[in-house]
């Protein structure tokens, strides 16, 4: 079968996808990079400093309106040192961070300056930098504008990442085959092609790569064989993902935790709850090192799925003293237990979460508002929001848009339509109102023949470019099929991920 069902293949791996390529990602690692510039004890002279200025500075840009390289020059002007390899390290977490523009003024205040000149080893970061900031088109312009003797291996490589990135996948195959002239075609160029043929569903095309890698030499690795087990266990296809499985264990270093996380998943869908369980135990028995936080969330969301309360609480207590609980974790907890019909519990873990947090994430209040919603404890979700408002905090629009949705539930629309307005009014960039209760105010208001009603809520749809034309017929659509209540209850946490 060439094509894989794409669309269950996605939903089911992004998460494992995340988990494989976690140990340096793939989009990072081929575009060259280790910035870390660490120290013989491996930690990052900058980032295990919160205290330094420089630093400091250009992180808490992202709540100002002052740009990196006004930040910079300043700095200068003061005649504080500054060094190239720092730049590079701030490049990298502003990367982690997702703040692609505040990376590239680095890089373009280094082109300005008079002391430093970029590195061809850096410009395959640039050329990634491009692309998740502008587009791939952007990033095309760049990586012509590099001279030939300056295109490193590393820079074909960010460019494959580019085009596997955006799907594109006539270039990508076109980008790999340059790779290949050039004897630049390594593990990390295979997997990135092994997961743009595993997205698209290509499973033919992914077994022919896999055989060409045998054929030339070139060994898989950890991700490499997790591509395949993913996809494998997304079919399911039992036998072969086995078969990966026992090639795997042959090699110590070609599985770790995430491996067996992704064999149960595939256990579980297949309807074998006895080998599910056992790949979790053997996931649980390698859980080590910097990723075992990310690996315990894992366990508890697999163990929710698979409705088994008791582990759930046994995984989250046996790791409570030893691993330093972060937002996710807490997340992770609430949601199962919620999915287990345990609120009681889900209240104990938020009221933890409270006490012990570091950071104030509004994902967690919203899961319990949430929780609430569905069962119809309206006032303890209000109770919850009022708590925001009284400690500072300010509900966002997906707090509002669950209320809403809570109130579309239990019938109360005139409270519906009046939380669906606070939803819009305290959204942000990127969020959309729920289609399930913005349909109903919409219907309500119809009914009523509140025309006026109506018009002004679109119109705070429109003011903030959330009510296109197709967005418009899709909600008609939707208004038009009808009731979907239960479904639209199922569909609450949508935006939430582990």
């Amino acid at each position: 079968m060439e094509k894989l069902v794409q669309q269950s293949w996605w939903k089911f791996s992004t998460c494992f996808l995340r988990v494989s390529s976690s140990y340096s990602t793939i989009a990072e690692t081929i575009a060259s990079l280790d910035l870390t510039n660490k120290d013989e004890q491996g930690s990052n002279p900058l980032t295990s400093s919160p205290k330094d200025a420089l630093y400091n500075r250009l992180l808490y840009l992202n709540r100002s309106k002052e740009s990196v390289i006004s930040v910079l020059d300043k700095w200068v002007t003061e005649q504080n040192p500054i060094m190239y390899e720092d730049l590079l390290i701030i490049v990298k977490q502003f990367r982690s961070y997702h703040r692609y523009n505040h990376a590239l003024q680095i890089f373009e205040w280094i082109k300005k300056s008079k002391d430093f000149d970029i590195l061809p080893r850096d410009l395959a970061v640039e050329l990634d930098l491009v692309s998740k900031a502008h587009g791939l088109e952007a990033a095309e312009t760049y990586f012509t504008s590099i001279p030939d003797d300056s295109r490193t291996y590393k820079v074909y490589g960010a460019l494959l990442n580019c085009y596997a990135d955006a799907n594109v996948f006539k270039k990508a195959e076109d980008t790999m085959q340059k790779l290949k002239e050039l004897g630049y075609a390594g593990t990390l160029a295979y997997n990135v092609m092994m997961t743009l043929y595993a997205k698209l569903g290509y499973l033919e095309k992914l077994q022919s790569l896999v055989l060409e890698m045998e054929d030339n030499g070139i060994s898989g690795d950890l991700i490499s064989y997790n591509i395949l087990l993913n996809v494998y266990a997304s079919v399911p296809n039992i036998a072969e993902m086995e078969k990966v499985l026992m090639k795997m264990e042959v090699v110590p270093l070609l599985i770790d935790w995430s491996s067996y996380a992704i064999a149960a998943k595939g256990y579980l869908k297949a309807g074998d709850i006895e080998k599910a369980n056992e790949s979790l135990k053997k996931c649980e028995h390698r859980l080590m090192g910097k990723r075992e936080k990310l690996g315990i969330d894992m366990l508890i969301t697999l163990y929710t799925s698979m409705g088994n309360k008791d582990d759930v609480y046994r995984i989250w207590n046996k790791y409570k003293k030893k691993v330093k609980r972060h937002n996710s974790s807490y997340h992770c907890m609430i949601r199962g237990l919620e999915k287990l019909d345990d609120l009681d519990g889900a209240e104990e873990i938020f009221a933890e979460w409270e006490t012990n947090r570091v950071h104030f994430d509004i994902r967690i209040p919203n899961l319990l508002i949430s929780a609430y919603c569905k069962k119809g404890h309206m006032d303890k979700a209000i109770s919850i929001i009022e708590q925001l408002e009284e400690s500072g905090k300010h509900p966002n629009g997906s707090t509002w848009n669950r209320l809403a949705l809570g109130y579309c539930v239990q019938n109360d629309m005139d409270k519906a339509v009046d939380t669906m307005k606070k939803a819009i009014l305290a959204s942000q960039p990127g969020w959309k109102p729920h289609f399930h209760s913005l349909a109903s105010c919409v219907k309500y208001l119809q009914s009523k023949g509140d025309t006026q009603g109506e018009e002004k809520l679109k119109d705070l749809l429109r003011v903030r470019g959330l009510f296109s034309k197709e967005f418009e017929r899709g909600l008609d659509k939707y208004i038009e099929i009808g009731n979907r209540k239960s479904e639209a209850l199922n569909e609450t946490d949508i935006e939430e991920i582990c």
